[in-house]
């Protein structure tokens, strides 16, 4: 396993005291790592108006994007109390910055790195416009 995606799951769990989650009581982290090294993390954000909830992955996207970023490498993201993966929103996200970046997550315990296309195969993007 790549050192810097094993930084990258501590530095998701780490993210996860952060996340609002009084509603759904389901608390995620999320960590970002830009190929220039640097790394972005996020938390989900609920709100009582369930739509508006932010995923922590799309939290640490925008931090980088806001903060002038635009490569993204590897995203690790994690849950508090069970196994999770991006949800299709957040691999549409994901996928609008390149389809060779790196996702990883825990499986049946273990640690998963997947390309964002393998997990959202045929994604839409801007060739379809």
């Amino acid at each position: 396993m790549n050192k810097d995606y094993l930084k990258l799951m501590d530095l998701a769990k780490d993210s996860i005291r952060y996340a609002y989650a009084p509603y759904s009581k389901f608390r995620v982290g999320a960590a970002l790592l830009m190929t220039d090294g640097s790394v972005y993390t996020g938390c989900n954000v609920e709100n009582a108006s369930y739509g508006l909830s932010i995923c922590a992955e799309r939290v640490a996207i925008a931090k980088a994007i806001s903060a002038g970023k635009r490569d993204l490498r590897a995203i690790a993201v994690i849950a508090e109390k069970s196994e999770v993966t991006p949800c299709g929103a957040c691999r549409q996200f994901i996928s609008e910055f390149g389809t060779d970046i790196d996702v990883i997550y825990i499986k049946d315990g273990h640690i998963v790195v997947k390309k964002i296309a393998d997990l959202l195969p045929e994604a839409f993007n801007s060739a379809c416009l």
